[in-house]
């Protein structure tokens, strides 16, 4: 890829050991061309956008200050445009956090934990999945906190941003029946690879809540302490929150209007460059 350096947009992919459910680009693909932000913390470590943003931005002025080019690559929409867009992080107050988290504990304490964010703050409700724990209490804490909607703070949402890393991005396409059985096929090869090995190997050792709820670990772990009955039952719900968290990314990019998007059957025309900075991820 001649210049050519990638940085990894993936939340996940930080996580040592979370290689199978990860995809993560394998020994020989790092070989070839040089990869960023993957292996850089334990499962056991909270990794946040707010961390992400400066360890990503660090990476690009590296590459750039060495005559290279970065290659953003990745899906997660949120880790993207906080590298490449400014704005603001709410504080954080771990007592107040976890004071909501005893709160809403019980049976029907999550339930109600979203029910009172769809009321007070309907577009981070829209942008959070209902069984995630972690990123609910995180929003009604900065609701308490800052008396401001958490969705206020956040890029992609109510407020423009000004452009902090200039970049040329370049999106693909592909029909829904499409992204469902690749999804599909997807899990099987997981699965195959040896997914439910990899998370019995990690979950003897401590798992921070973001690295728990990554898409096939927090379900594999289900499966093994006996919340799920069968390993099929955790693969069917990893499809399922798949293809959910697919419906989500291509909504979240679809507002992105600096966004080329290109077909995946036929791909973009490579005779125009993306530019000194570029960034480039898959909204199926």
């Amino acid at each position: 890829m001649g210049d050519v350096e990638i940085v990894s947009m993936d939340s996940m992919q930080v996580y040592r050991g979370m290689d199978i459910g990860t995809a993560k680009p394998s020994a020989a693909e790092q070989a070839a061309v040089p990869h960023h932000l993957i292996d850089i913390v334990d499962p056991a470590e909270d990794f946040s956008v707010v961390r992400f943003q400066g360890a990503a931005r660090d990476a690009i002025a590296d590459i750039e200050a060495r005559g290279r080019r970065a290659l953003l690559v990745g899906g997660t929409g949120l880790y993207l445009q906080a590298v490449i867009d400014d704005f603001e992080f709410p504080g954080e107050d771990p007592a107040l956090r976890a004071a909501i988290d005893a709160r809403y504990a019980g049976d029907d304490g999550l339930a109600a934990a979203y029910a009172r964010l769809r009321a007070e703050d309907r577009p981070a409700a829209a942008r959070i999945e209902p069984g995630n724990r972690r990123r609910i209490v995180r929003a009604l804490e900065v609701l308490e906190l800052t008396g401001r909607p958490f969705s206020s703070f956040g890029p992609g949402m109510t407020a423009d941003h000004a452009v902090v890393v200039p970049v040329r991005i370049a999106g693909l396409t592909m029909a829904a029946e499409e992204t469902s059985a690749r999804i599909e096929a997807r899990v099987t090869a997981m699965a195959e690879a040896g997914l439910i090995d990899e998370v019995r190997a990690l979950a003897a050792v401590p798992w921070s809540r973001t690295a728990r709820q990554a898409i096939g670990y927090k379900e594999v772990l289900a499966f093994l302490a006996g919340e799920l009955p069968t390993v099929d039952a955790a693969l069917t719900a990893t499809a399922q929150r798949s293809r959910s968290f697919a419906r989500r990314q291509r909504s979240w990019f679809r507002r992105e209007s600096r966004v080329e998007w290109f077909d995946a059957a036929t791909g973009p025309n490579c005779s125009s460059p993306l530019g000194p900075v570029m960034a480039w991820w898959s909204a199926s």
